[in-house]
């Protein structure tokens, strides 16, 4: 019984760590997202609800970015705040190991870890996909008119509008200047000179219709000059007559379509956003089929263009069927051949070489592009969903262990240690996620790389834990460690290394 209180004592303790460190990762990592969109969302007079939907889903589609960081700097914090108030010290003294102090914990972590799972598996495609078709209808929306003072704005097509001054209170707009070039479409036998509308206003506002399709120019006192096109047909190159019209009161609408259209949503079809598990892997699987299918159709196309333009036949030839070659031989022919005959073989074949070597990089290099690269994509985000889940259960036994050999609560210490473990796992997970991309490894290790590195740590961090030997990470021992270093010189150092490079040269 008073095991079972101890575990609600400090899961309860643990809860309200987890939930507050968990809110401060997520609007961090939103905040690292958004700035990566912030010039396409500017300008483009978005409205709220679309704000609050882009924001709302970047967020639910950063929870499994968060919750590691989150959970590695809770135990952190969690497990220092038990060592620095002697609570792991009195459990401990009482006979309660440090694995049977982490049990609750465990447990606790271990649905987090099944539920990211799930989570990314089910509801982070639906978010992802609709994500993407958000970004793209924002990247794609026409911006907002925003004309500025004392140069001619030419944002909108076929206008271009000057205005002289802006009132910042009023938004009233003065000396306004507006130039029409529509009418040069819509007439090919005249210039485009010949067929500008100006119109000139002392005053006047901007803004759009109420469906958002048309640009609405509010003038007051002012004159508008405009060619009579039907008349200028028949002047041929004679001056070309034009109306002025004076007015006191004028509305002017040029078309500019500036609402928001959501894009198709069969963009996402191809892309490996809006899958899961199941999906991409039957994707891995279909794209492995086709690019074999490919490599097998160039090496064959090689070989029948080869033979075709040595024999001049016109059937298909495989491998398999140029097998007898290899009991000729050739050498024996090419000896009895003269040195002429000989050097100019020699030179064709060389020739012949490299540019079937070339014809086959771009074959490869066009199969790697749209095939293999997509399948590597797609691969990358399966294995993702795993080892995004597993490195909540890591970095657990990464921060409880080491919080309670620091014994430092708060936030000081905690998330010193946090940050710098977390960008540590970032720079191996980005590089192994780049390598994985572009073939250079297999996508598995690549991606696992990050999860191979912190196996190991999580399990000596525990081992020291729990058998009470003390990992010296204090800050003299730190500062000792960097006057050592400074303390070396630099021609120590070469002597160092010329002496090891004599005795390897002796043995």
């Amino acid at each position: 019984m008073g095991i079972k209180r101890l575990n609600i004592y400090l899961i309860k303790g643990y809860l309200g760590t987890f939930i507050a460190t968990f809110c401060v990762c997520l609007f961090i990592v939103l905040m690292q997202f958004l700035w990566k969109y912030v010039g396409d969302m500017v300008g483009k007079g978005l409205s709220m609800s679309i704000l609050f939907e882009f924001f709302g889903y970047a967020a639910l589609s950063l929870v499994p970015m968060a919750l590691p960081l989150s959970i590695l700097l809770s135990s952190l914090m969690a497990f220092g705040n038990l060592g620095e108030k002697l609570e792991l010290l009195a459990m401990k003294a009482s006979g309660i190991s440090l694995f049977k102090i982490m049990k609750p914990f465990v447990f606790f972590v271990v649905c987090i870890t099944v539920g990211a799972f799930f989570y990314s598996n089910m509801v982070l495609p639906v978010i992802q996909n609709r994500l993407y078709i958000l970004t793209r209808s924002m990247v794609q929306k026409s911006p907002e008119v925003e004309i500025p003072e004392g140069s001619f704005y030419q944002g909108v097509p076929g206008v271009s509008v000057f205005v002289g001054h802006k009132d910042p209170d009023t938004k009233l707009l003065r000396d306004i200047m507006l130039y029409d070039f529509s009418g040069s479409s819509t007439n090919a036998s005249t210039s485009g000179s010949d067929n500008i509308s100006i119109t000139c206003a002392d005053s006047g506002r901007i803004g759009m219709s109420a469906d958002q399709q048309n640009l609405v120019l509010t003038l007051h006192n002012g004159v508008t000059f405009e060619n009579i096109r039907q008349q200028s047909r028949q002047q041929n190159n004679r001056s070309i007559p034009y109306r002025r019209e004076n007015f006191k009161y004028k509305q002017i609408f040029v078309a500019f379509d500036n609402s928001m259209k959501m894009v198709d949503a069969s963009i996402t079809s191809n892309k490996y956003v809006g899958k899961n598990f199941q999906q991409l892997g039957a994707v891995v699987d279909s794209l492995a089929i086709v690019s074999k299918e490919l490599a097998d159709r160039d090496v064959n196309q090689m070989v029948n263009e080869h033979y075709f333009e040595r024999s001049g036949s016109k059937q298909n030839v495989s491998l398999e069927s140029l097998g007898d070659c290899r009991n000729f031989n050739f050498q024996e022919l090419f000896d009895k051949q003269c040195r002429d005959i000989q050097i100019t073989v020699i030179d064709e074949a060389t020739s012949s070489a490299h540019s079937t070597f070339q014809a086959l990089e771009i074959m490869y290099a066009e199969k790697d592009y749209m095939v293999d690269r997509n399948a590597r994509r797609h691969d990358i985000e399966r294995h993702r969903k795993i080892t995004m889940s597993l490195a909540c259960l890591l970095f657990f036994f990464i921060g409880a262990p080491l919080g309670a050999i620091i014994r430092k609560g708060g936030l000081g210490t905690p998330i010193v240690i946090s940050v710098f473990i977390f960008i540590l796992y970032y720079v191996i997970d980005n590089s192994g996620y780049k390598m994985a991309r572009e073939g250079v490894w297999h996508v598995w290790a690549g991606i696992w790389l990050s999860s191979a590195i912190l196996l190991p740590l999580g399990a000596f961090l525990t081992y020291k834990a729990a058998s009470d030997s003390m990992v010296n990470i204090s800050k003299d021992q730190f500062l000792l460690l960097v006057k050592k270093v400074k303390s070396l010189r630099l021609a120590d150092v070469k002597n160092a290394l010329v002496s090891i490079k004599n005795n390897i040269s002796k043995k």
